[in-house]
């Protein structure tokens, strides 16, 4: 079904260029653009719906994922060296790929014509003082950040809510079981919205090249080439610090990892290759309680190819419509999505959402997210398979620095403890 839904996207892609070509090539521009306009209806009605689930979206999966924090409490120091690498990797993508698209500049020297109309508005600055940062970060009503898509106040509210459930002896089991379920039929809602990404894609493109021509498709091109090159050099930090903490087990690690790597870039789907992660890892002699514990909380909290997007894709945004940030909104919009990516990790296109937000919350359409709905799913592919290996070399880091990773080397029999037997740990 994915590989259908995959053809799906490559067929949109395809119809869509056609078809702004062709309206580009044999209709005046007025025409061209009207017809555009009407496209747009279809990207239109599929962003709203976008929009309609991010609040129920954040909401459910951060307190549900917070609820079950107390497994970091139990394990103790590996929760807390988790944590630590998974802060470190997201902070580290982030940056990458906001130094990425500024060295680049993918989206300069576009003149989009939705720039001009709207005078290429400054990025909001009001919420950027101490003060208003922080008074604005806290909701004077759930309900009413909830109505207006305050991402951040929503964050915050799930963050208590999902605390003090997790502070509970008796864990509140009813009111986390409602939390579950209500994430999971957001995540379904989510999935059901998802299946009309093709239409969105196919009306995104047609729109923008009925309007830009066939030149659109070199930036396009340059965007998508620039963000591989991006997340090669990501590869190359992981595999680095994999090698300083792992020393040579690195080399069968990434070998070990290959199958759920590509598993997961031909489906776009992370979460595909899962239980192969669990299958592989323990191979490379890491303890499978040490798999358990960090896969799950990896594929909330950790999800390096989607955080070097995040930038990447939002400021290629702001380039393309000539927004200008300056630095001190750079690093804000780094904490922003440091905090935000959180809530919705592992959502199929959850992306495409932190983005709408980001956009949101700076004072800028969130209609402009339009621009590369046509190429999401190409970087979609990229972006799963980086999630996958960032999560492979953080079970392997954690599991060396808690003697949990045996000696044995790869090939010579059964790994010690891969199925889970207890064994000493050592320092």
């Amino acid at each position: 079904m994915k590989r259908l839904f995959a053809y799906f996207i490559v067929g949109a892609m395809i119809l869509g260029v056609l078809t702004g070509w062709g309206l580009n090539h044999f209709l005046t521009a007025d025409q061209a653009s009207a017809a555009a306009s009407n496209l747009n209806l279809i990207t239109d009605v599929f962003l709203r719906l976008i929009k309609m689930i991010i609040a129920p979206l954040v909401f459910t999966t951060l307190v549900a994922g917070i609820a079950h924090m107390e497994d970091a409490a139990s394990v103790g120091r590996i929760g807390v060296k988790t944590m630590t690498w998974f802060i470190g990797a997201s902070i580290v993508s982030l940056v990458l790929g906001l130094v990425m698209v500024q060295l680049l500049q993918p989206g300069a020297n576009m003149h989009l014509p939705e720039a001009v109309a709207a005078s290429a508005p400054a990025a909001s600055t009001d919420a950027f003082s101490l003060h208003g940062f922080i008074t604005h970060l806290v909701p004077t009503s759930i309900f009413d950040a909830m109505a207006k898509n305050e991402i951040l106040q929503i964050v915050v509210f799930s963050v208590f809510v999902g605390t003090a459930v997790a502070a509970l002896d008796d864990k509140a089991p009813a009111v986390l079981h409602l939390v579950e379920q209500a994430a999971s039929i957001m995540l379904k809602v989510t999935e059901f919205v998802m299946k009309l990404a093709p239409f969105a894609i196919f009306a995104a493109l047609a729109s923008t090249i009925a309007t830009q021509g066939l030149e659109m498709l070199g930036t396009y091109a340059k965007f998508v080439l620039g963000f591989y090159g991006s997340m090669g050099v990501l590869w190359g930090l992981l595999f680095l610090a994999g090698a300083v903490v792992l020393g040579k087990r690195v080399i069968p690690l990434f070998r070990e990892i290959r199958t759920p790597t590509l598993l997961a870039f031909s489906t776009a789907s992370s979460e595909a290759a899962y239980p192969r992660i669990l299958e592989a890892l323990p191979k490379v002699g890491v303890r499978r309680r040490i798999v358990s514990f960090v896969l799950p909380l990896g594929y909330s909290f950790n999800l390096d190819g989607s955080m070097l997007y995040c930038t990447f894709g939002t400021m290629f945004i702001m380039q393309a419509h000539g927004v200008q940030l300056s630095v001190s909104q750079q690093i804000f919009m780094l904490l922003l999505l440091m905090v935000t990516s959180k809530g919705i990790a592992g959502i199929p296109r959850a992306s495409l959402v932190v983005i709408m937000a980001t956009l949101t919350y700076f004072g800028l359409p969130e209609a402009w997210i339009a621009i590369v709905l046509g190429v999401d799913h190409l970087l979609d592919m990229g972006r799963s398979a980086t999630n996958v290996v960032g999560n492979s070399v953080a079970a392997a880091v954690v599991a060396k620095w808690e003697g949990e990773l045996d000696d044995m080397p790869v090939g010579d029999g059964p790994v010690d403890g891969a199925d889970g037997a207890e064994r000493p740990a050592t320092a």
